[in-house]
């Protein structure tokens, strides 16, 4: 069997948005699945638009998600000598002409097909005279004027096309720089790749390119054009309806695998299961599993989707992608084993790491500052006797195990009458300035005797300088 080879091939005219990521992700999903080979194409020819910022921020888009290649990164600006063989091939064997019609001719015959009805073409003018190269002059494909050609789609199913719909299309500007259509073909057959998944818009593209390929005598690649990823409003998803860069939804907290597994579930789907790991991806996808309609893509999905993967994950792995967003905060910290404890107690609450970072700030805070609608509400003088014991007591502990606080806080709740809501909430604005935080006794684990008993005494010092 003839291994699997696809390809992801952009254009760098900006960054990566999320429907060119899910079709790298599909075409990297199906090599990885079938163990075969993914190569990464750059098609820069657009010189007007093609940038390298572009380029670097494609690359870093890919390797935040942990999309791999296998080969390339190839540059189609790089390849103009294969292009231009292929070429003079093509004309050599009659199947493409020398055509020097001037653009202001080539309006006059659209206007003159368009005003009969039809639509606007090229009227062959050059077709039978057997020019040759010279300034100027275009290179087009001699296409065949009557029957059909048929699109074998594994997602679409056969699409037909009339010959006659087409017209003899240009495979070489006048500066010797192919088109969209000639290079790709060139490209997918020097690079063997004979798997292509790609958009939707691309359906329109592919009768012409597969006219090339039976003309270059080469066997055609399997096509499986996905369906476009809309908004929620079912138009082409745009800027309007939230952020399309992939690197804007890291840069929001999102974790790349929870990105990758949302993307994956935006037209293909494996039962009801909607949480994948990436192992789980590549262990079951396939294309022929993709459907037709489009993919509508909902941040407040992905969102949820990210706090299930944040939940899932271990903590230690969390932390190198943590300290980014904590740096954001102002807290400059290492992932070391103290961030994975933090983690641990913040994994279950948190939607981002942005929300992470925020909640984890008291953590390393020197001086808490409190929120003064929780110190006015918790931070009552009738509370001191409590903190005091509690104080007393935690100097005392050697170790801060759950079952040692547990014995601590029902000494204190014993010797003073209180219930344990009636301590814990003053505690917990004592050690984190706010009323909304992890369980008490995890944050006291975390935040170790010295934080803890500190953290108690100012507490206690607010109520004294407060009841004056």
């Amino acid at each position: 069997m003839t291994s699997i080879r696809t390809r992801f091939a952009p254009s760098p005219s900006g960054y990566l948005h999320v429907g060119g990521a899910r079709t790298a992700l599909f075409n990297w999903l199906y090599a990885r699945h079938t163990g075969g080979r993914f190569i990464l194409r750059i098609e820069d020819t657009d010189k007007a638009r093609s940038t390298e910022d572009s380029i670097k921020a494609i690359f870093e888009a890919l390797e935040w998600l942990g999309i791999d290649w296998d080969e390339g990164p190839f540059y189609q600006s790089k390849r103009t000598e294969i292009y231009r063989q292929y070429i003079e091939r093509l004309v050599r064997t009659g199947h493409a002409y020398y055509c020097t019609c001037s653009p202001e001719k080539i309006q006059q015959m659209r206007e003159k097909a368009m005003a009969a009805g039809d639509k606007p073409r090229y009227d062959g003018t050059c077709r039978e005279k057997n020019l040759g190269p010279q300034p100027g002059a275009v290179v087009r494909f001699r296409a065949p004027y009557s029957g059909t050609t048929v699109l074998k789609d594994v997602v679409k199913g056969n699409i037909v096309f009339q010959n006659s719909e087409l017209d003899d299309f240009v495979i070489c500007r006048s500066d010797g720089t192919p088109t969209y259509n000639l290079a790709v073909v060139v490209d997918d057959l020097t690079m063997e790749i004979n798997t292509i998944i790609r958009g939707d818009d691309h359906v329109m593209n592919t009768p012409k390119q597969i006219l090339l390929y039976k003309a270059l005598e080469a066997q055609l690649p399997v096509f499986a054009h996905v369906p476009m990823v809309l908004g929620n409003d079912r138009s082409r998803l745009s800027k309007r309806h939230g952020a399309t860069s992939v690197t804007a939804y890291r840069d929001m907290g999102i974790l790349p695998d929870a990105l990758i597994n949302y993307l994956a579930r935006l037209g293909w789907s494996h039962g009801d299961q909607e949480f994948f790991t990436r192992e789980e991806l590549i262990q079951k996808f396939d294309i022929a599993a993709v459907g037709k309609s489009a993919g509508i893509f909902d941040p407040v999905k992905l969102q949820a989707l990210n706090a299930d993967h944040i939940k899932a994950s271990d903590p230690a792995s969390l932390a190198p992608r943590l300290v980014p967003f904590l740096a954001r905060t102002g807290i400059e910290a290492r992932p070391d084993q103290y961030m994975a404890k933090v983690i641990a107690t913040l994994n279950t609450r948190s939607k981002t790491l942005v929300e992470m970072a925020e909640a984890a700030r008291f953590y390393y805070l020197d001086q808490i500052t409190f929120d003064e609608k929780a110190a006015r509400k918790f931070l009552k003088p009738a509370v001191a006797p409590a903190l005091e014991k509690l104080l007393a007591k935690l100097e005392q502990l050697d170790e801060f195990s759950d079952k040692s606080l547990e014995k601590v806080f029902i000494q204190v709740m014993e010797e003073t009458g209180l219930k344990l809501g009636k301590i814990a909430q003053p505690v917990r604005v004592a050690l984190t300035g706010t009323s909304v935080s992890p369980g008490i006794f995890e944050i006291i684990g975390v935040l170790g005797k010295k934080r803890v008993t500190d953290r108690l005494e100012k507490a206690l010092e607010y109520i004294r300088e407060r009841s004056g």
